[in-house]
Order: C-alpha cells, then structure tokens, then sequence
C-alpha cells in the first residue's frame, strides 16, 4: 500500500516506528522534542487551533523566527489540514503588509517585537485579523492534551504552504504547495542525500525560506533523522554547535561557506578528527563559486554538495551525487525528484550542451501562484513545464550548469531582491531623476546590488548621502553596494531599461 503523501502521514509514520528516537534540538533553551512528543504535540495545536473556530484550509501567516514553538506550530498547523504562511522578516513594512493582506489568513501569529509592527500594517485591512504573540523560543502552545474536537485528514491535493518570493516587479508571488509537493520533496531529499535515522543536521537557515522549511524541518520526518537549531547562525559558534551535537551534515548557503571560510583564515578551524561525524556540507539557494567549493574541501575536510532549488519545486530540484567521485564542481548536479529540461523559446528541447532555459516538472512542481492566474499562465510551457528563468545547459551525463538569467532577479546570499523595489526607493531622493538597480558578483552573497543614478539638472549628491538614505528607506540589507552615476540608462525598444547591460557598469571583482 502506497502512503499517504502528507506532512501528516510522515510524522505519524515516524511517530510510530521510533517515537523516542529525537527530532529537534534548541540550543538556546536546551528543549527537546522527540518524534513521539512532536506527534502528540501535533494533535494538540491542531486541536487548540480548531478549538479558536479555524477550519480545515484557513490560512495562517507567521511572523516568527527560528526556535521550537515555530516549528510546533508549523508543523502542528499542517498535521491539522491548515495552510501556513511564513512571512519573509526582511521584507520591507509595505512588501510584508502586501502579503498579510493578500493571503487572506485571519491569525497572525507573532513574534513579541513584531506584534506592535503586524497590528499598524494589519490595521487598514478589510478583513478581521487576529495578532497572537508568540515566543519562537517558548512554550505557550499546548504540547499535549485531550480535545473532543475531531481532527480532519488533510487531504494530498489541499493546500499546506503559501510562500512569497519576489519577482522583477517588486511584488511578491505567492507560491501554492500542496500537502503532496511537500511530502514528495521530503523523501526525495532524503533518498537523494541517503539519509537515515542517525543523521543530524544544522538547521541554521531561516524557516522563512523554502530550503530550512523543506530541507532542515520536513526532510527528518522522512528519514528519521534530527536537526539542531540555534536561533540564527553564527560563523563564530557554528563548528562549537556542530561537534557539540554531533551533527553529520550540514545545510547552508554560498555566503555562510564564505564567512566559514573568513573564519578559517582567523584561526576558526576544528580538529579533522573533531569534524569526522559530518560527511557531507550541501549547498543551495545561489549559485558556489568554484574557488570557494575547493577552498572550503581543503580546509575542513568536508566534500561539497552542490544542490539547485525554487520555492516552486519546494527547494532542491537538483544535486549533485553523494559519491565525491560522480560530482562535478561548478555542476548544480542532477535533476533530483523531478523532470528537467534545457529548451528553446517555444519550449522545444535542446541539445546536451546547448544553452537553453531550464524547465522542470514532477511531482514536487507547485501549480502556480495564489490568487495571480496571469503570472501561473507565464510560469509554464504546455506539458506542466515550469521555466526557472535560469540558463543552462546539460552534459552528456546529465548534470546540469547555469550560466546566466533570463529574469532581472536579484538573488542576495539565496534572499530574492526585486531590481524595482530598489528602484521605486530611489526615485524617492529630490535628486534622483531615473534610477535602476542590478545584480552584480559579489564573493560573500553571490550577488550584491549595483545602482545606476541619473541626477535631475543642477543636483548634487554624493555616495555617502545615498547610502545613508537607502538605508533609512530599504535597510542595510537591501541598500546598494555600488553606486554609479550615470547620463543615460540603455533602453530596448519599448522604453524598458535594459538592466542587464548595466552589468559592464560593476567595479572588477
């Protein structure tokens, strides 16, 4: 018999077959949870949440960091048939008010330093939105407890995560995953990585993101296996918190393998023999330089596995083999779970080594964006095929390298940036006639912002002016590196800026 493809059905089969065996461990409060206690405090939030009047289906945002009661009330949410929807805590107040408004949750549940931020953005929308605060790192949620409300089977097809990620224009996308998608990715990275019980993972990414969703919380429930979760990472602790807890593999992204290895050339490197446990690092969300993959292998002795994903295939759509000796550097690897393609603009295949926009389909492929049937419609070619935006082409042996964009994106050390919202920020500035942002290399994030400036007549403004109001107006994270000023911006024939030309702008590397 085939089992049931749910975030439910996963931790009730694991519940059953090892419900002692440990599944998450917070190093900040030192709590424990392990598979028996989460399925029992599963049922209970699940419980507590149809006991407040939510049906089966109602929407949830979350505006929470990493700890324990996030991930209880995550997956307690989706063993009760709910949709959750973590909020991006990076995002700009307008960006985060546009997604508390258009994914029509009625609870939001928040953090105790969000709560007065959630209830001013909430305020003018016309709908009744409750705030809850909760204490990622608490224990207000009920962990156990009888309840005469009968839970409901969440079905395959109902949807579970609604995930926004940005897009050119600057407004976020909300990405339907369904209880299947999920439940499908979770073993196939488990399979893919051959995964098992004694297995533990870092789980320093932000449960905001698909990759820690996906990869650090879900795939255990697949595989039997446990995470350990800091409240954020830290180059300074992360190798202390590895040997301390024994992990045996760890999940990060390109800019925390370069801060790894800036804290190599300070003195920050463990014992080889200390570091025998953890048998592989895999990398996801933006693209490894090379340079990087080698020097990381050569100073802690832990092989790379390069790994490719979208929030729409629920993180890793590729990976490189768990063999060092089949993997290829530079290679986002193998399709992994799903169908991938290379093809031309009409959607038509093309040949091993030709480049082509890389398309994917399977059973982890989401069926498109909430309440956005214009951008679904544009995301796919006929057949399911859902186009990444990403150029690439396939080797004869099936591995796959991106070369390039078609879309404008910028991706910051894995956070997707809209080139427009930078923009808009700008054109804020009385100085500012016409402005355009870019993504140009950057050796810690992959990618960091360049700005392209053209002053209105008779204005001055220097660098340092425009950092320091960028920083006011988007924040540290998204304020641009690089600032050049410029008398015309390259246009097509629409009158579209050409962003990508500005790239020749960028200062070398």
């Amino acid at each position: 018999m085939t089992p049931r493809a749910t975030v439910r059905a996963l931790i009730d089969a694991r519940a059953a077959a090892q419900p002692q065996a440990p599944y998450l461990i917070a190093t900040a409060s030192g709590q424990r949870l392990s598979f028996g206690e989460l399925a029992q405090s599963c049922r209970a939030v699940a419980a507590w949440l149809a006991a407040r009047g939510l049906a089966p289906g109602a929407h949830l945002s979350l505006v929470l960091s990493n700890g324990p009661q996030t991930v209880r009330l995550l997956l307690g949410a989706l063993y009760g048939g709910y949709c959750v929807n973590p909020v991006n805590l990076l995002s700009q107040p307008d960006q985060m008010r546009y997604v508390l408004e258009h994914a029509d949750a009625n609870v939001v549940f928040a953090a105790p330093d969000w709560v007065a931020h959630v209830r001013e953005m909430t305020a003018g929308i016309d709908r009744p939105i409750e705030v809850i605060a909760l204490d990622p790192d608490g224990d207000e949620l009920p962990r156990t407890g009888a309840s005469d409300v009968a839970l409901v089977e969440p079905g395959e097809d109902s949807l579970a995560l609604l995930m926004y990620t940005s897009g050119t224009t600057g407004k976020p996308k909300g990405v339907m995953l369904t209880q299947a998608n999920l439940a499908a990715n979770a073993r196939s990275i488990s399979a893919e990585h051959e995964l098992g019980a004694n297995d533990r993972v870092t789980a320093v990414l932000p449960l905001y993101h698909i990759n820690a969703f996906a990869v650090t919380m879900l795939a255990p429930l697949a595989h039997g296996g446990s995470l350990v979760m800091p409240p954020k990472f830290s180059a300074g602790s992360f190798w202390d918190m590895v040997i301390a807890h024994g992990c045996t593999w760890l999940n990060v992204v390109p800019t925390m393998i370069s801060y790894l290895l800036e804290g190599a050339a300070d003195g920050l490197v463990p014992p080889r023999d200390a570091l025998a446990r953890v048998r592989l690092c895999r990398s996801a969300s933006a693209a490894l330089p090379p340079e990087h993959h080698r020097a990381f292998e050569a100073t802690f002795g832990i092989g790379i596995v390069e790994t490719m994903g979208l929030t729409e295939t629920v993180a890793p759509c590729f990976s490189n083999p768990i063999d060092p000796a089949q993997r290829k550097v530079g290679s986002v690897g193998r399709a992994s779970g799903c169908e991938a393609r290379a093809v031309d603009a009409e959607g038509r295949t093309v040949a091993d080594g030709t480049i082509g926009e890389i398309v994917l389909r399977g059973p982890q492929v989401t069926a498109g964006y909430y309440k956005n049937p214009a951008a679904t419609e544009g995301a796919f070619f006929p057949g399911g095929w859902l186009r990444t935006g990403d150029l690439g082409y396939r080797d004869a042996d099936g591995f796959y390298f991106v070369t390039g964009r078609i879309k404008e994106l910028i991706i910051k050390g894995g956070e997707n940036i809209a080139p427009r919202e930078i923009d808009e920020a700008l054109l804020r500035h009385p100085a500012v006639l016409d402005a355009a942002a870019v993504g140009i290399p950057d050796r810690h994030y992959g990618q960091d912002i360049m700005a392209c400036i053209i002053l209105r007549d008779g204005q001055q403004i220097s660098e340092e002016e425009l950092r320091a109001f960028c920083d006011r107006e988007l924040g540290r994270y998204k304020t641009p590196k690089v600032f050049r000023f410029v008398a015309d911006l390259p246009r097509g024939p629409s009158g579209k800026v050409q962003r990508l030309k500005l790239v020749d702008l960028a200062p070398a590397a």
